[in-house]
């Protein structure tokens, strides 16, 4: 039988309101608080801001995670914005991502999911390598 030790979602929202308020030091901090909110420990983060001189305007944010990482790309001049949760363990990346929707919306009500998937990850089998006959 396939196990999976682990969960990815992944997120694609259209409508992102950069307003000076909605960048990417703010989504970082939204990212931390649905770490806090999944219980699952942080061990790392950083965001990186593009001003559209060499990247297109946005940012990029990564949360690393002891079992894993969260990570958000935004496109400011289109309003795109890609978001991904990957847990391996107890962490249940569908509370990360569920409190980052919730978070946003209250900030962006036109702030639109265009996707929403969700992926097993670490496949293995049941059995035990030991178990296994050569």
């Amino acid at each position: 039988m396939v196990r999976a030790h682990g969960k990815h979602v992944y997120l694609d929202y259209i409508g992102y309101q950069h307003d000076g308020h909605n960048d990417g030091k703010r989504m970082l901090q939204i990212m931390l608080d649905s770490v806090k909110s999944a219980n699952i420990r942080a061990v790392h983060s950083h965001v990186e801001e593009f001003d559209g001189t060499i990247s297109p305007p946005g940012f990029a944010a990564v949360v690393l995670l002891d079992e894993s990482h969260i990570t958000a790309h935004c496109y400011y001049d289109k309003g795109w914005l890609a978001f991904d949760a990957f847990t391996c363990g107890m962490g249940n990346p569908d509370i990360i991502a569920d409190h980052i929707e919730k978070s946003l919306k209250e900030k962006m009500p036109d702030l639109y999911q265009m996707r929403r998937d969700v992926v097993d990850r670490f496949l293995h089998n049941d059995i035990e390598e030991a178990d296994i006959e050569v």
